[in-house]
């Protein structure tokens, strides 16, 4: 699967968007630099008649605009993840004897709703969603009204205690995160806290760009899943490599694909030290 055939057609994957605004319309994008991070690419837009330039990586301002997240990321650069993690997702839980219908998700980094609406699509009945932005869940009831049974604005690495009893009290048997790992998005820790909210033995289902799984990787993501494995806290039951979308110019960008098993909870000492 890739990123020209991984999704359906970005228009029929998206629920009916009440559009809040007359038109919008990308003029370009930049910095045209083949070396260019990722973080750092921007897109003019143009808004009723007004022009403004958007980072990518600034996802409360294209959340603000309704369409555009989608038409950007999954019409113009390709991008697959949502479906190739969660489809990836449902033919390793189907090894394991498992229905989809009897997951209930944690969806860390929930964004504007596009891995709950791929998790819908394959029966999964209950997911809440997580992110830091505000924005981000104005526009997921905003697009996608249905899809989730609640949606939470919160800092997992820095989190309200009213906040932690509400996750504890699910009973999550899987956590998702798509596209969300290693740019400074959510942190380690943010990942190890909400690792620790889904039930022995749950189901863990995230991507992550290739590059922080190398050893001079700077997130601490590489050190963490090693460690993780290595302690036996998570087994990796499938990890693939694709290409999650284009850069601006037109370069593949791959990601690694990650599906495990949760043996046991993380433990204090364990939090403690990812914490400092």
């Amino acid at each position: 699967m890739n990123s020209l055939s991984g999704n359906k057609v970005w228009k029929d994957r998206l629920k009916i968007i009440k559009t809040e605004v007359e038109e919008f319309r990308i003029l370009k994008f930049g910095p045209k630099q083949n070396n260019i991070s990722q973080d750092e690419e921007w897109c003019e837009v143009c808004v009723d008649g007004k022009n403004k330039r958007i980072r990518f990586h600034d996802y409360g301002k294209l959340y603000e605009i309704p369409g555009l997240y989608e038409k950007l990321f999954y019409e113009k650069l390709k991008c697959c993840s949502p479906s190739v993690v969660v489809n990836l997702l449902e033919d390793v839980a189907s090894d394991f004897g498992e229905d989809t219908d009897e997951f209930k998700v944690l969806d860390v980094g929930a964004g504007n709703g596009m891995v709950g609406d791929e998790l819908d699509n394959i029966g999964v009945d209950s997911v809440m969603g997580i992110d830091i932005l505000p924005e981000a869940k104005k526009a997921t009831f905003r697009d996608r009204p249905k899809i989730y049974d609640d949606y939470l604005v919160t800092n997992l690495a820095d989190m309200p205690q009213k906040h932690k009893i509400k996750l504890e009290e699910e009973d999550f048997n899987c956590l998702t995160t798509v596209a969300a790992l290693g740019f400074g998005d959510i942190p380690p820790i943010a990942f190890l806290r909400a690792f620790d909210f889904i039930e022995t033995p749950g189901w863990i289902a995230i991507n992550i760009k290739e590059d922080f799984l190398y050893e001079d990787d700077t997130s601490g993501f590489c050190r963490l899943i090693r460690q993780m494995n290595r302690e036996k806290l998570m087994q990796i039951q499938s990890y693939r490599r694709y290409q999650h979308r284009i850069s601006i110019t037109g370069k593949p960008l791959y990601y690694v694909a990650m599906i495990a098993r949760k043996l046991k909870a993380v433990p204090n000492t364990l939090l403690n030290k990812w914490d400092h």
